[in-house]
This record gives structure tokens, sequence and C-alpha cells, in this order.
């Protein structure tokens, strides 16, 4: 008895480093797929920082958390997503992307659903809240599986570019929804849909909020994006591979060393854009600067966007030399215009340092990913001697994926990390310098890592390789 025929939207015959294939069916198969895909890892983004806007006016409206518990409910959206990105790095090549990006985008229904009902009930548990913070680390998650996936569909000429944009566009989440919460809790519109609003007391300030419209907004269009993931993706054959399979990355020194790299990257993005607002406010409380605070996360994410093709054309390795060094000296900055060393606090020269920052963490997001399918093929023919380039290419996909995958789950520990570090300086010594020093000794040592292992002209990326796997195309 013969076997069922494969799905329509399976893709059985997948070969993007086949020029006159990529030209004349592939490349437009993947674009759909990448732009399908884009907005539901915006809205992952979206989600997993909402919480950080929610936590902010939950004393404004009565509930009577401590400092201590709301500092908790912003940082566990950072611990869960990261967590969950270790096991999402691995679910695309068992499940399929099209199956797995409709789950996962579904799944945000739970804490935006959760939220809208939650902020409407002053006697609402803590431990209900702790939940939905989780909850929120669904949206974290999603950005593993989704550059998994993608990462399959591009050739290596192109893949550098396409992880960027998506990876970049799905960032922006982050900037959306600090732009769009502020609206939509003050506004009425949804009423009668919603529910009724809480009465905010700022001092002696009192005004109405629609705080369940930071959850509830976001339904309409997650249930779109995962309807379009599952009517217009696909699945690619030749990507499936169980988890054992792909686990062999546990065992390859370079999953490590850019996970370390990526640490210094997207862990400084996102654990900057979870920091940035209440750092302003602390440091400079005579400044409304809490409405400028969007404007980090989205340079970060327009940089990342928008570079990644640097990285295709000059090598993710050497722009990533420059990224570090950028990024060092961005702190140095940071530091002068804390006073650091004697000179007058500048909020200018602070919120214009950190734009730089998070304009090269962009950067570096886009050229350490760029970086990864590059090593990975370069260090085939060493780790597979025997395979023929067919083989080696297939394998170097695969373990290129999950390195995605993987990296940026250790990496997403930084939206952790970094505000408890500018926490704990600011505990210890009243000032956020201590925290400054370590992520500036942190830096120079990711551009040592860097050119020790990658940059330098005699590393596996420049070396000659004894069989290319470039004969594969």
């Amino acid at each position: 008895m013969s076997s069922a025929p494969p799905a329509r939207h399976v893709l059985t015959d997948w070969r993007p480093e086949d020029p006159e294939f990529w030209n004349s069916t592939g490349r437009s198969i993947a674009s759909r797929n990448l732009w399908i895909s884009v907005p539901n890892l915006l809205l992952a983004f979206a989600i997993w920082m909402v919480w950080s806007m929610v936590v902010a006016k939950l004393k404004l409206i009565g509930f009577d958390f401590t400092t201590d518990q709301l500092f908790w409910l912003t940082a566990l959206p950072a611990l869960s997503g990261a967590t969950l990105r270790i096991f999402y790095s691995f679910l695309v090549p068992i499940l399929g992307g099209r199956l797995w990006t409709t789950i996962s985008t579904l799944s945000l229904l739970v804490p935006a659903i959760g939220i809208g009902l939650a902020v409407q009930q002053p006697e609402t548990p803590y431990w209900v809240f702790v939940a939905l913070a989780l909850a929120c680390g669904l949206g974290g998650g999603n950005f593993a599986s989704s550059m998994s996936n993608i990462s399959f569909f591009y050739p290596k000429a192109e893949k550098g570019n396409a992880l960027a944009l998506n990876a970049g566009f799905g960032n922006l989440g982050v900037s959306v929804m600090q732009f769009l919460v502020p609206v939509v809790i003050v506004a009425g519109a949804f009423a009668p849909v919603v529910g009724a609003p809480q009465v905010a007391v700022d001092g002696e300030a009192r005004s109405e909020l629609w705080l369940q419209n930071a959850g509830f907004v976001w339904v309409p269009f997650i249930l779109a994006a995962a309807v379009a993931a599952w009517v217009g993706m696909n699945d690619i054959a030749s990507a499936k591979a169980s988890f054992s399979s792909q686990a062999v990355v546990f065992k390859r020194k370079h999953n490590w060393i850019m996970c370390y790299l990526y640490v210094g990257t997207f862990g400084s993005f996102i654990g900057f854009s979870a920091a940035f607002p209440l750092l302003m406010r602390t440091l400079f409380p005579d400044v409304n600067s809490l409405q400028f605070a969007f404007l980090g996360p989205l340079v970060g994410a327009a940089a990342r966007a928008l570079t990644g093709w640097v990285s295709d054309k000059f090598g993710g390795e050497h722009v990533t030399h420059w990224v570090f060094l950028a990024m060092a000296g961005g702190v140095v900055a940071v530091l002068h215009s804390v006073g650091a060393w004697g000179t007058e606090p500048s909020f200018a020269v602070f919120f214009a340092s950190f734009i730089w920052l998070f304009a090269w963490t962009g950067i570096g997001n886009a050229s350490t990913f760029q970086m990864i399918p590059a090593i990975m093929r370069s260090d085939m023919p060493r780790l597979m001697p025997q395979a023929d380039a067919v083989a080696r290419l297939k394998a170097s996909e695969m373990e290129s994926a999950a390195i995605v995958g993987f990296s940026s789950a250790i990496g997403a520990y930084g939206g952790f990390v970094i505000p408890k570090l500018f926490g704990e300086s600011l505990k210890a010594t009243g000032g956020p310098e201590t925290a400054l020093l370590i992520f500036l000794a942190f830096y120079l040592s990711c551009v040592a890592v860097n050119w020790a292992f990658y940059g330098r002209k005699t590393s596996m990326l420049h070396a000659p390789q004894p069989s290319k796997l470039g004969a594969a195309a």
C-alpha cells in the first residue's frame, strides 16, 4: 500500500542554493513565508514586553503590591521567555514551521486575555499576576522558533538579510507596544466590549484608565496573524529532524561561543529595552523622559532590519568586531553622562548615548546571526570528513537553525540580567556606574573572543577549506 502524498503546504523539493530553482521558484515562496512570519513575531515581542507597561500602572489603580513584588513581575517575562526559547529552538524541525507558528501565535491569547480580565478585579491575588507574567514569556519563546524556521528558506548569500528582516521587524513589536499601549489605555472607545474603566490616582490627580485594553487590543491581531500562518506558510520536508539529531549542537564549541556573543548583542537590546525607561526616570526625575522610551527599541529594531545586507556583503565577523568596539564606546559615553568622572550629569548626552547603544545592538544582532551558518558550513568538512557535499550542506543547515534558536534563548536572559545589575548598582552605590563598568568589560571581552575565533585572518572563516560545501549547489 503506497503512502499518502505530501500535503499541499509541504515543500518536498527545496533547493535554495540552486540559482535556477531559487530565481524561478524558491525566492517567491521564501518571501511569502518571511512576510507572514514578520507580523507573527512582532506580536510575540509586543506581548512579551507588554507586562512592563501594565505593571507600571497597577499601583495607580489600587493594587497594593510592594516595589519588590512589582520588580519581580517585570523580570519574570524575561526569565520565562528565555527559558522557553531553549525548547522552542528545536520544535520547527519536529513539528514543522507552519503548524508551530500557528500554535505559538495562538498561545499569545492566554496572556492577552488574562491581562484584560485580571486588571479589572482589584481583589485578583498576586499569584495570578505571577502566572500572567510568566505567560507573557510565551511571546519571548516564539523568537527562537521563528528564526529557526526562516533560516531554512534562504540560501547562504541571502540568509543574513532574511534573518535580519524577520528579527528586526519582530523586535519592532517592543516599540509598537510602548507607543500603542499608552494610547489605548486612556481611550474609552471600546468600553462597551472590554469593560468599565479603573480610577487611577496619582498624587492629587485622578483619571480614568482602561488598563484591560493593554491586553485586549492584541486579540484580533493575534487571530488574524495565526490564520495567515496556517493558510499561507509552508513546511520544508528536508528540514524535518528529531530532537536527538539536533541536540548534537550542544557538543559544538561554536554554539557556546556564539551564545556568548549574542548575549552581548540581543541580550543588550532586550535588557536595555527593559531598563531604559526606569533608568531615565530614576536618574533624571525632572525630565518627562518616558515619552521618549519607545525610541530606543525602535532604533535597535530598525538597525537590525536594515543592516543585514552589510554582514552578507562584508562578513558578519568583521561587522561584529566593530559592533562591540562601538558599544564599548557607547558605555563610556553613558558613564560620562551620569557624572562618573566628576562631570555634570546630562540627560541629552545620556539619551544620545543609549540611542547609539541601541543602534549598535541591532547591527550586532544581524551580524552575529549571519555568522552562524557561515561558521557551520566552514566546520562541516572537519566534523563530517567522510560525507559528501550534499550531506554536509544538509547537516550545516540543520545545525545552524538549532544554534540560531538556542543562542537566541541564552541571549534573552539579558532581559533579566541587565535590569537586575542596574538595580543592584543603584541600591549599593546610588548610581549605575558599577553596572556600566561590568558592561564595558564584557563588550571588550566580546571583541577579543570574536577576533580570536572568527575575525583574524587565520580563523576558520578565512582559512582555505579542504572541501567546499558550495559544491552541493
